[in-house]
C-alpha cells in the first residue's frame, strides 16, 4: 500500500542527535510526597503552558523492581519532547543516583531540588518555581528547524479493542508504521500479553533468526509468569470491554493488535523502556496495562505514539502527544473531544485501508509539527510506574 510523497516534518535538534516534536520543562518528583507540589507550580506559574508534570505512588523504597524504576525515571527526565526537567526529591540516595543516571544519558539542565536542603513544603515551592523561570528562556530559544524521517520514534499502542479493531484502525496503522519504517524512522509495538498466540507470525518476520527467537522467548516468559501466580491468562482474555466490544477469542484480539506493526521486518526486541540503538521496526516487552506502557515508551525516547481504540479511553502521555484512532465511526462521534482520527470509515465503506493509513500517517506528521491531540487538549498526563514484584517474568 503506498503512501504519497510526505510533507515536511520539524523538530527541536537535542545535543545527542535525538529530536523532540515538544520542548516541554518536566517537573519530575520522585516520592509521592511532592506530586501536589508539582502539580502547583505547574497550574500556578506564568509559564504554565510548556511546563508538564507527573504523580505516582512510589515513596523511594528499593525492592525488587528497583532497576526498572530507575531506568523509568531516568529516561523519562530525558525524553527528546523535553528541553529541561526539574526534579524533586526528599533528598536521598536514591534519588541522586536517578539524577546523576539520567544526566549521563542525555546533556540538558536538569535541576535536582531537595526537600531536604530547601528546609520546607513552601520553600521548595518557590525553588521549583524559580527554577522554570531560570530555565525557561533557555528552553524557549530552541526553535523548531526542518527533521529527517529518521527522528521519528513512533509507538503502536491500543486500548479498549472490539471487533473492529483488527480490520480498521490497527492495520492502518500498520500502514502508516511501514511507511515510517521505510523512511528512516523507529516503530516499537508492544504489550506482550496482547500478542500472546500470534508471536510465531511476529518472529517469522524478524531480520534474523535471533530476533525471531527473541519474540518467542518473551512470550513465553510471559506466560510462565502469569502461570506462576496461579491464573489462566488465555482463559482471562478477551476482557469483559473486549467482549462487549464484539471479540469473542484471545486469538482474534492478539491477531488484530499484531495487525499495528503492519508488514516490516522486525530490527530487534526490548526489555520495558529499554531506548532503541537503530532505525527499525521493534518490539518491546510491555504490560498490557496502557499508562504503563505509555510510561515505558516514554522513557525509550519514543516522542510520539497512536493508540487505536474501540471502547474509548482518555489515556495520554505528560510528555508523548499521543493520538488517538476509533476502530468504529459510532464511537468516534460519540466522544469527539477524545478522538483525534475516525477509522471506522474502513468498516463503513467510505474509504479503503490505504486511504485511512495515509491520513494517519498525515495526522502523525501534523502533530509532530505542533498539532495538539485530543489528550493534549483534555490535559491528560496519565504516568504509573510497571512493577513486577518479584515475579519470575
Amino acid at each position: 500500500m503506498s503512501i504519497s510523497t510526505p510533507s515536511l516534518l520539524t523538530g527541536f535538534l537535542r545535543k545527542n542527535g535525538k529530536w523532540g516534536f515538544r520542548n516541554y520543562i518536566l517537573i519530575l518528583p520522585l516520592h509521592n510526597a511532592l506530586n501536589q507540589l508539582a502539580e502547583e507550580v505547574r497550574v500556578s506559574h506564568p509559564a504554565q503552558t510548556v511546563i508538564t508534570s507527573v504523580a505516582h505512588d512510589w515513596s523511594g523504597e528499593i525492592d525488587s523492581d528497583w532497576d526498572r524504576i530507575h531506568r523509568v525515571f531516568s529516561g523519562f527526565a530525558v525524553n527528546p519532547n523535553v528541553g529541561a526537567t526539574i526534579v524533586i526529591g526528599v533528598g536521598s540516595a536514591v534519588e541522586e543516583e536517578i539524577v546523576q543516571a539520567a544526566r549521563a544519558k542525555r546533556e540538558m539542565p536538569i535541576a535536582y531540588l531537595t526537600l531536604k536542603d530547601s528546609g520546607g513544603f513552601d520553600n521548595l515551592r518557590k525553588l521549583v518555581a524559580e527554577s522554570v523561570s531560570e530555565v525557561f528562556p533557555l528552553v524557549t530559544s530552541i526553535k523548531r528547524e526542518s527533521a529527517p524521517w529518521s527522528a521519528i520514534v513512533l509507538g503502536l499502542e491500543c486500548g479498549g479493542s472490539d471487533a473492529y479493531s483488527g480490520i480498521t484502525a490497527n492495520p492502518a496503522l500498520g500502514v502508516a508504521s511501514d511507511k515510517f519504517v521505510e523512511l528512516g524512522g523507529t516503530s516499537i509495538l508492544a504489550e506482550t500479553m496482547e500478542i500472546l498466540g500470534a508471536e510465531h507470525l511476529l518472529a517469522a518476520r524478524a531480520k534474523t533468526p535471533e530476533v525471531g527467537q527473541a519474540i518467542i522467548d518473551v512470550v513465553a516468559r510471559y506466560e510462565r509468569s502469569i502461570t506462576y501466580e496461579g491464573i489462566d491468562i488465555r482463559g482471562a482474555q478477551p476482557s469483559r470491554g473486549n467482549i462487549e466490544g464484539g471479540l469473542t477469542t484471545l486469538e482474534e484480539k492478539s491477531l488484530g493488535a499484531a495487525k499495528k506493526a503492519g508488514n516490516a521486518p522486525f530490527t530487534g526486541v526490548l526489555d520495558y523502556a529499554y531506548v532503541p540503538t537503530e532505525p527499525g521496526l521493534y518490539f518491546m516487552d510491555t504490560p498490557g496495562h496502557d499508562i504503563e506502557q505509555l510510561t515505558g515508551f516514554a522513557a525509550a525516547d519514543v516522542n510520539i505514539t497512536v493508540f487505536t481504540t474501540g471502547r474509548g479511553t482518555p489515556t495520554g502521555s505528560a510528555v508523548i502527544p499521543t493520538i488517538k484512532a476509533a476502530t468504529n465511526t459510532e464511537m468516534a462521534i460519540a466522544l469527539p473531544d477524545l478522538i483525534d482520527l475516525n477509522a471506522g470509515t474502513i468498516a463503513d465503506g467510505t474509504e479503503t485501508l490505504a486511504e485511512v493509513g495515509e491520513r494517519i500517517f498525515a495526522e502523525i506528521v501534523d502533530v509532530a509539527n505542533g498539532k495538539l491531540t485530543a489528550a493534549e487538549r483534555g490535559g491528560h498526563r496519565e504516568f504509573n510506574l510497571s512493577r513486577l514484584y518479584g515475579s519470575t517474568q
